[in-house]
């Protein structure tokens, strides 16, 4: 049976960034219009200014008032975004700020209705967003996980590589009180479940970092054998396959990465430095831990380079690629954990599986 389209939800992000540059260069390219249903959310018009500015070719665009109404073989736009509002490239404005925000709610109420099946979002500035989310991570928390406990998961991810953290976007002395055996054991959970759900991995191998640094001739941080190896211990009893702790350095410059399904970084710098530098513009973003599929690229608003015609549209692209493929995923495993024993192998078929690490390697704390 051939499988349908997926409607993919875009937002156009800060209208002053690089935001509407990457969309239209990615779709300029035709055949990426046969892989998705693409719906804009945003302005026509806006879209032409950018389109203009950046002396990109045009794009075929079809107007549309619902996301019912969206045809294939071409991008669909709701203009849900006044068409006198001023562009003012790489400058950040309330009135950027306020369209982005309008444009988020507009899509994800599509999202909520199931009119659209996943929901990729351009990037915002959050110094423009006057709203009390901050960030499309909190955002859709409050929209789809309002009980609060039931808190989303964002993770890095490009190709194999895919990490995750336990404390996230917070100022430094907030961290250390978020690591916890309970927020540790709880990531873990989340990133396991992920990994299998969305990325469809037969008992993945989760590698933890250590929170202290491996000094030599030093002892480890208590955090190490007080809350990081007992959090571990608890998840193994759940079928989780944990590694570790590692340290970070070593582990990142010993390529030690590639023999594991996911990685769970103590502080969201430990692993996005890092991820950065080894990824470049390529990879992208995942709020994991939500009933809805939502992705984005990991750079944000480039205000320094915007109209310029040199930002790289990769990292949008992958996060296309990967909202279908989480999307498509989920749909597979939810049909292959309906019978018990495909689910208890799914969730425990790699645990006998043994990753060879030798003495070099293996530098845990």
């Amino acid at each position: 049976m051939e499988e349908r389209m997926i409607k993919i939800g875009i937002t156009h992000g800060d209208i002053n960034g690089i935001g509407y540059e990457v969309i239209l260069k990615t779709f300029s390219d035709v055949r990426m219009a046969e892989l998705c249903i693409p719906i804009l959310y945003g302005s026509s018009k806006i879209a032409a200014y950018h389109r203009k500015a950046l002396e990109l070719p045009p794009l075929n665009i079809s107007s549309i008032s619902r996301a019912e109404e969206a045809v294939a073989n071409r991008m669909n736009m709701i203009n849900c975004i006044n068409d006198e509002i001023k562009v003012e490239l790489s400058k950040p404005t309330e009135i950027a700020g306020s369209a982005a925000l309008r444009a988020l709610d507009a899509a994800t109420a599509d999202l909520k209705r199931g009119a659209v099946d996943v929901l990729v979002t351009a990037p915002v500035s959050h110094l423009t967003i006057n709203d009390q989310a901050v960030s499309h991570t909190e955002y859709l928390e409050k929209m789809f996980a309002p009980q609060g406990r039931n808190r989303s998961l964002p993770i890095l991810v490009k190709g194999d590589l895919r990490i995750a953290s336990v404390a996230g976007t917070i100022p430094f002395p907030e961290i250390l009180p978020e690591i916890t055996k309970e927020n540790v054991a709880e990531k873990l959970t989340a990133l396991d479940r992920s990994l299998k759900q969305d990325f469809y991995i037969v008992g993945p191998r989760i590698a933890v970092l250590s929170l202290n640094p491996a000094t030599p001739g030093r002892n480890p941080g208590k955090e190490e054998e007080t809350i990081l190896i007992p959090a571990m211990r608890e998840a193994e009893k759940n079928g989780i396959l944990p590694f570790g702790p590692y340290a970070a350095d070593h582990f990142f410059g010993a390529r030690m990465y590639d023999k594991f399904d996911g990685v769970l970084a103590m502080y969201y710098d430990q692993g996005a430095i890092p991820f950065k530098a080894l990824t470049a513009d390529g990879g992208l973003f995942y709020t994991a831990g939500l009933p809805v599929v939502h992705t984005s690229p990991t750079h944000g608003v480039a205000y320094e380079i915007a109209g310029q015609n040199i930002a790289s549209e990769d990292s949008f692209r992958q996060a296309l690629y990967a909202a279908i493929d989480i999307f498509r995923n989920r749909q597979v495993y939810k049909e292959a954990t309906r019978n018990p024993l495909r689910k208890q192998y799914f969730d425990k078929g790699a645990k006998d599986e043994s990753i060879d690490l030798t003495s070099d390697d293996a530098d845990t704390l």
